[in-house]
C-alpha cells in the first residue's frame, strides 16, 4: 500500500520533478546495488530490493504517481492547518495602542468590543492608610485640586481626537491582519509535456492538476528542457493562507522528428552510400518550413551541418541553430554494382 512505504523517490534518491528516463536510470542503479545476489551477507537485501520495486512501480504508472503526489501534498497541506490551529491557540492578545481613543474608535468601527482600560489604579495601601487618606484630603484641598486638573485635561484632550492617530489607528489594524495571514501555501509541482513547435509557436499548453483542473501553461521565449515556469497564485486554496503557486517544469518531447540540444534543434537526415561520397544538395523539412542543405563530399555519419540562425529563439532576442545530423543508410534491395565495388575494395582488385 502507498501510504505504508516510505517516500518511493527517497527510495530511489531521484528529484519529485524526475521524468521517466531518469527514474528508470535511479531504479537499475538502485536494484544492482541492494540486489540479493550482490548483499549475501546483509539479511535485508531482500526487502530493500522488494522496496525499491515497489517505489519503481509506483512511480513509472503516471496515473500512481499523480495520485501518490496528489495525497502526499494533501497530507501536508493538512499538517500545516493543523499546526496553524494550534498557533492560533496560543496568540497572545495585541498589546493597545499608544492613543486610546484611536484605539477605541477602530474597535467601533470594526465591531470589536474597546479594549478595557482602568480608570483608576489598583489602590495598594494598607488599611491604615486608607483611613487616614480622607483626613490628609481634607487638610489639604489645593493639593486634590492640583491633582485632578490635569486628570480633566486629559480627558479633554482625548475627547477631541486628531485625524491622524485616526488614521495610524486603522493602519496598524489593517496591517496586523495581513501579516497574519501572509503565510503561503506550499507550491504545487506539475510536468507539462510539450513538443518543439509549441515552444516555437509560444502555445499553451493545457495540463491537469491533481485535483482535476485543467490549467493553460503558456511557454516563454527561449524556454528549454527542464525548465520551471511559475504561474503565481494557481495551486492550492486553503482558508486563512495566501494561495500557492504552481511550478511547471517544461519537459519537451525528443521522440519526434525534431529533438533539442539548449537552443538548438537537432534533426536526422538519412543519405545514401552515393550521396555521402560524392555529396549532394537536399531539401529537408525544417521546423518554420523546408531548406536546402548542402551535404559535402565524403561526408560519415559523425558528420553535423548547422544552419545559423534556425533554432529556439532564446529571451534575449538571440536564437539558436539547426544542426542536421548526417545518418548513411543503405538501399532496401542489395545492389550488385556496389557490392561489387566493395568486394573489390576488400580484395585489392580495382576495376
Amino acid at each position: 500500500m502507498i501510504a505504508a512505504m516510505r517516500d518511493p523517490y527517497a527510495i530511489l534518491g531521484v528529484r519529485r520533478t524526475a521524468g521517466q528516463e531518469e527514474i528508470k536510470a535511479a531504479w537499475r542503479s538502485v536494484a544492482r546495488a541492494v540486489h540479493p545476489d550482490h548483499n549475501q551477507d546483509d539479511p535485508t537485501a531482500n526487502e530493500r530490493f522488494a522496496e525499491a520495486g515497489r517505489a519503481y512501480e509506483l512511480l513509472r504508472d503516471p496515473v500512481r504517481r499523480s495520485r501518490y503526489d496528489w495525497a502526499r501534498r494533501e497530507a501536508e497541506l493538512r499538517r500545516m492547518e493543523a499546526m496553524k490551529e494550534k498557533m492560533r491557540g496560543a496568540e497572545v492578545p495585541d498589546e493597545p495602542v499608544g492613543a486610546e481613543t484611536a484605539e477605541e474608535a477602530i474597535s467601533r468601527i470594526f465591531g470589536v468590543e474597546p479594549q478595557a482600560t482602568s480608570a483608576r489604579p489598583k489602590s495598594s495601601a494598607r488599611p491604615a492608610e486608607r483611613e487616614r487618606a480622607p483626613v490628609e484630603a481634607k487638610t489639604e484641598p489645593a493639593a486634590e485640586a492640583k491633582q485632578e486638573q490635569p486628570k480633566a485635561d486629559a480627558l479633554a484632550r482625548r475627547s477631541i481626537m486628531p485625524a491622524a492617530d485616526l488614521v495610524a489607528a486603522i493602519v496598524q489594524r489593517i496591517r496586523g491582519r495581513i501579516a497574519k495571514t501572509a503565510e503561503k501555501v506550499p507550491d504545487l509541482a506539475v510536468d507539462v509535456h510539450a513538443s518543439v513547435e509549441d515552444v516555437i509557436n509560444l502555445a499553451r499548453v493545457p495540463v491537469e492538476l491533481p485535483d482535476g483542473e485543467l490549467l493553460k501553461v503558456p511557454i516563454p521565449a527561449g524556454a528549454t528542457d527542464g525548465q520551471a515556469i511559475r504561474l503565481k497564485e494557481q495551486g492550492y486554496r486553503v482558508a486563512g493562507m495566501a494561495r500557492g503557486d504552481v511550478v511547471a517544469t517544461l519537459r519537451l518531447s525528443q521522440d519526434g522528428p525534431f529533438r533539442t540540444r539548449g537552443l538548438d534543434i537537432v534533426t536526422t537526415l538519412p543519405i545514401d552510400l552515393q550521396n555521402a561520397v560524392l555529396g549532394c544538395e537536399t531539401t529537408i523539412e525544417a521546423p518554420n518550413g523546408p531548406l536546402t542543405v548542402a551535404v559535402p563530399a565524403w561526408s560519415g555519419s559523425d558528420k553535423e551541418i548547422r544552419i545559423a540562425g534556425k533554432g529556439l529563439r532564446g529571451a534575449d532576442g538571440e536564437s539558436g541553430d539547426l544542426i542536421v545530423e548526417l545518418r548513411v543508410v543503405l538501399h532496401e534491395k542489395p545492389d550488385d554494382k556496389v557490392t561489387d565495388l566493395m568486394r573489390s575494395q576488400r580484395d585489392g582488385l580495382f576495376l
